[in-house]
């Protein structure tokens, strides 16, 4: 009986050994699960941010570089743009010889023959860009992307609006902005912002309310959307400048 009694303790003990392992073995393999989804959804996030940050790097400077073969190339621009030009021009050209912002009531002077396109544009957005100078004196100038120079925009990140232009008072920039609230976004802006020189990029932030983004009349002001987020790229600073406080300069430029 005492035998008997002993080897069933015994086995009993061995039972519950086995099931200590087991406890052991679930808890091992659910940190081990935890930790691999971690680490993947870490990388996912790494490679989105790398992915965005180098798209727009490559899109920007794609731009930038463009606008400064126009001024290269038509160094001389349009002088009937200019506001000493007769008569002057509704919104005079003040950045001699880069070009005028589409929305520029100067193109509805373009006489339309041989032009499809003739006419100011609707917005601002980089696609809509000419080179003044070429052809000449002449406001219907010619498209900077599209078939005819065989130079094309690539689509901007999914989660980001199109590329915008601004020519004015304050100089000249491209930007583009997002209301997308996905977490990832913070590092891609502050990326980006890391690959420029102080005071080439700034970031503004439009939480509350829209953000004037320049100084001129309010006819022109540009704005950062309310709720978005907004990258702006400076190809020509003027002093009058604007750096508003909701950017990521606050006033210390230029």
């Amino acid at each position: 009986m005492n035998s008997d009694f002993s080897g069933a303790r015994c086995q009993s003990g061995q039972r519950g050994s086995a099931l200590v392992y087991i406890l052991i073995a679930i808890a091992l393999l659910a940190a081990l699960t935890v930790s691999f989804m971690d680490n993947s959804g870490s990388q996912v996030t790494s490679q989105n941010v790398h992915q965005n940050v180098s798209e727009i790097q490559s899109q920007a400077e794609f731009i930038r570089s463009n606008i400064q073969e126009c001024v290269l190339v038509y160094s001389k621009g349009d002088a009937g743009a200019l506001a000493s030009a007769s008569p002057v021009p509704a919104e005079p050209q003040v950045n001699h010889p880069y070009p005028l912002r589409p929305t520029n009531d100067y193109f509805d002077n373009c006489d339309l023959g041989g032009f499809a396109d003739g006419g100011a544009a609707d917005n601002d957005q980089v696609q809509y860009l000419r080179c003044p100078g070429r052809p000449g004196d002449d406001p219907c100038h010619g498209r900077m992307f599209g078939g005819m120079t065989g130079k094309f925009l690539p689509p901007v990140p999914a989660l980001f609006e199109p590329w915008e232009y601004y020519a004015g008072e304050d100089g000249i920039f491209i930007w583009l902005h997002t209301t997308r609230t996905d977490a990832f976004l913070d590092a891609v802006f502050d990326r980006f912002e890391e690959g420029y020189s102080t005071c080439e990029v700034d970031i503004i932030r439009a939480d509350a309310s829209s953000v004037a983004m320049n100084s001129d009349d309010d006819d022109f002001t540009v704005s950062c959307p309310v709720n978005a987020r907004c990258m702006r790229v400076w190809m020509r600073q003027r002093a009058s400048a604007v750096f508003p406080a909701q950017s990521s300069k606050e006033g210390d430029c230029p």
